[in-house]
């Protein structure tokens, strides 16, 4: 996979948790509530694994399976900064997982580990209580307990710099851990409440490891010479690029079905053609790929031969004709050159013609992968650094037609994403998106021309600056949310206009202990279907209004795992075909939170851009550029011509997916792009340092930690901060629905679209595919007894 391949990589076992969240396209991490387009969560429902389910009895014993990869593991250590999905995968085969994931997205006991763990305490402090499984041993024989827990909190705590750690969210808020009445029971002591207390020690790792500096840091990146799980590994083969897992025939669990897992490095483009030969089982692939195993089974009822697919299937019959009578004609040198292309093609449809016959072999398994693809707004700088801007850009996409077009012709569900912080099915699940506004060309108009920018703007001229006039723009000037100046109005204050507690909690963020005021003047704006403006206002940072270079963000270098496919330039379309009513009074679409400013008339549909002073409003959208962009390729499309509709163009800039993140992304070069994100099973720990404020170093610099919009505000950061201190489930759930209400009206990221998630998978193989958000069984994977051959149980 390329590194766009979005945020997938799983630095622990749980499914989609990233590092401080991130990956190259985050991963594996994971609200005011009531003003969501739906009122009932759990009408949205997860989407269903396809693995191919069956009984251990129907399963047969031994065999390998030849997985691909996206890459050799950098490192063994799920908790340094350059682990990968890889990494994940080998430690949740390898490692204890106390806590999996469901197929709803909640964290559940693992019984292989725990016999029980719960919250025995909560007064005057938090106390967990762990009993461990009395079979549970690592592979050198000793019982997995209490001086494991020890040893991987004081390596994880911060306390120790010595040790490199890419994160250690919840570990610093533990006081002690002490020994129960023997060592498989662990007492864990925190010095304040912490919710996702489960979200801990998974994965586990032996005291050998996480005991000294120089085995955490070093030793741990290339073997792990003692661990607890179903396989263990045998070797890691830098030259075949390929790890070998093995059977651990010290395992109490259920044994595993397999005798080998290896896996291996392939590239993207380069799977299709490996499954074809025979050297790979697994391999998660493109749409492309997809449909050329699809065509596979079709040609199979039509004799074998490809139809209208594959090398010379676009060749016209008079095209054939022509090839033809050269390759025969009089001419010889024209007649060598049409044979000699000929029978490359020849060549080429006989080899096509092959791999899809071995192809007939295999099944797509698909489903929706726990992470979605989002369009970010860069609000630091620029156009976009004003938060009417912003929430022109939102209300100008239609969000339904571009997930249809990456979901639809895969049969998949193509409802938008309605959070940022969880996914349909999940607990913490629901619409918040009511809080920025459905898609409305007329209202995007009006918010770009609130902001200053008109039809007529591109061609005006600007005005001299009066003598002695201060530094500071006019009333609509760009300044980035929650860190500097007065244009950007906190639209988040505004979460719950529609109805209910929202509109309540919001409002009132100074009320509450501790609590910060958290909003801008509420002059000239308005929410459709609130007849008083909200009351909330943000801090106004002046000090902050400079300009910094940003650092770093933690864990930034598992970028890879934060970027979504490649694509290719985008011309920009033809002007609005929008023709909708315009002018006169403004007028909102009724739908609760939809911020427009009041008495605004919308402008008509223009033909050209909008513009300020004379110049256009033009953002700079930032793609990566490698093979398989045919998806980003045909969103981009579809953005930029939505965008042109209310007068935005878009200078499509293309760049090299390995510097697409890095460079751009994570430093601020943009004002637009695409990446994905991924949900969790612990929002309040995983995607704060998505959402968290930007704060400005002691150096002058920002710190934006995971937070590549640079939107984000302080109330923003106290829902998040109460809600991961909030023991009460129900509680914490309605904080996260606040909090993702806030973030949709601050309008810094837009999700579009649940990415998919395609498997190709041999056809012989049971329990293995598209897992969603459910955690691997890696032991009950293993070849159908029906179908098993020799040649199959390699």
């Amino acid at each position: 996979m390329s590194q766009v391949e979005a945020l997938r990589g799983r630095t622990c076992s749980r499914r989609l948790r990233s590092v401080a969240l991130l990956t190259s396209g985050v991963l594996a991490l994971p609200a005011l509530a009531a003003c969501g387009s739906g009122d009932d969560e759990s009408k949205a429902k997860p989407p269903a694994q396809d693995i191919a389910p069956a009984g251990r009895d129907a399963t047969a014993d031994g065999g390998t399976v030849r997985w691909a990869v996206d890459s050799v593991p950098a490192t063994l250590n799920a908790f340094q900064a350059d682990a990968d999905a890889t990494t994940a995968r080998i430690a949740g085969a390898v490692l204890p997982a106390l806590f999996t994931v469901d197929e709803r997205g909640r964290p559940q006991r693992n019984p292989d580990y725990l016999e029980s763990a719960e919250v025995v305490e909560r007064e005057p402090k938090q106390v967990v209580l762990y009993k461990l499984n009395q079979q549970a041993v690592w592979s050198d024989g000793r019982e997995i307990g209490a001086p494991d827990f020890l040893s991987q909190w004081r390596a994880l705590s911060g306390k120790d710099s010595a040790f490199w750690t890419a994160r250690n969210a919840g570990y610093e808020r533990i006081d002690r851990i002490e020994r129960g009445s023997s060592d498989l029971e662990v007492k864990v002591t925190f010095t304040k409440p912490y919710a996702d207390w489960r979200s801990l020690f998974t994965p586990l790792y032996p005291k050998e490891v996480t005991a000294t500096p120089a085995a955490f840091n070093e030793r741990a990146r290339t073997a792990l010479a003692v661990t607890a799980g179903p396989f263990r590994v045998q070797r890691i083969d830098g030259k075949a690029k390929a790890t070998t897992l093995v059977r651990n025939p010290r395992w109490w669990g259920r044994r595993a079905k397999l005798e080998s897992l290896v896996l291996t490095a392939v590239p993207r483009e380069q799977r299709v053609a490996a499954l074809a030969a025979g050297t790979l089982d697994v391999a998660e692939i493109d749409r492309s790929g997809a449909e050329r195993i699809a065509y596979a089974a079709k040609d199979a009822g039509r004799g074998g031969e490809p139809v209208a697919h594959g090398p010379g299937a676009d060749v016209t019959p008079s095209a054939a004709l022509r090839s033809w009578a050269l390759a025969h004609g009089s001419d010889e040198s024209l007649a060598d050159t049409a044979r000699a292309a000929r029978e490359r093609t020849a060549k080429a449809q006989r080899l096509y013609a092959e791999e899809q016959s071995a192809l007939r072999g295999f099944r797509v398994r698909k489903s929706l992968e726990p992470a979605y693809t989002q369009l970010a707004m860069n609000g630091e700088s620029g156009p976009l650094a004003d938060e009417r801007v912003r929430r022109a850009v939102a209300r100008a996409l239609d969000r339904g037609e571009l997930a249809d077009t990456v979901l639809g012709p895969l049969g998949l569900p193509a409802e938008p994403p309605g959070s940022h912080l969880a996914l349909a099915g999940q607990p913490v699940y629901k619409d918040g998106s009511g809080a920025l506004g459905k898609q409305s060309t007329q209202e995007a108009q009006g918010l770009l021309a609130d902001a200053g920018w008109t039809p007529g703007g591109a061609r005006q001229k600007p005005e001299p600056a009066e003598a002695g006039a201060g530094a500071g723009g006019p009333s609509g000037s760009a300044s980035p949310s929650g860190t500097k100046g007065d244009a950007a109005k906190d639209g988040a204050a505004k979460d719950g206009a529609a109805k209910g507690d929202a509109a309540k909690d919001g409002d009132r963020a100074s009320d509450k202990p501790g609590a910060a005021p958290d909003a801008a003047s509420d002059d000239g704006l308005y929410i459709v279907g609130d007849d008083k403006p909200a009351a909330d206002a943000r801090l106004r940072d002046r000090a902050a209004a400079a300009t910094r270079v940003l650092a770093p963000a933690p864990g930034a270098a598992l970028q890879s795992l934060a970027l979504e496919q490649q694509a290719r330039t985008v011309a920009e379309g033809p002007g609005s075909a929008d023709t909708a009513a315009a002018g006169g009074q403004h007028r909102g679409d009724g739908v609760a939170g939809a911020y427009a400013p009041r008495g605004t008339a919308a402008p008509a549909p223009a033909g050209g851009a909008v513009g300020k002073d004379g110049k256009a409003l033009s953002l700079r959208f930032v793609l990566p550029s490698g093979p398989g962009s045919q998806v980003l390729r045909s969103v981009g499309d579809k953005i930029s011509a939505m965008l042109r509709r209310v007068g935005i163009r878009t200078e499509i800039v293309k760049v090299d997916d390995e510097n697409y993140f890095k460079d751009h992304v994570a430093s601020g070069d943009y004002d637009l792009a695409l990446y994905s994100w991924p949900a969790s099973a612990y929002p309040a720990t995983d995607a704060r340092p998505i959402y968290a404020k930007p704060k400005p170093a002691s150096d002058g610099s920002l710190l934006v930690e995971q937070n590549y919009t640079r939107v984000g505000s302080d109330y923003i950061d106290q829902l998040f901060d109460q809600a991961a201190g909030e023991l009460d489930e129900g509680t914490a759930r309605d904080l996260m629905r606040r909090a993702d209400a806030r973030i949709w009206a601050a309008a810094g990221s837009i999700p579009l679209y649940q990415r998919p998630e395609l498997v190709a998978v041999r056809g012989s193989l049971a329990n293995v595919g598209a897992f969603g958000f459910k955690s691997p069984l890696y032991q009950d994977i293993g070849y159908k007894k029906s179908q098993v051959n020799g040649a199959e149980k390699r």
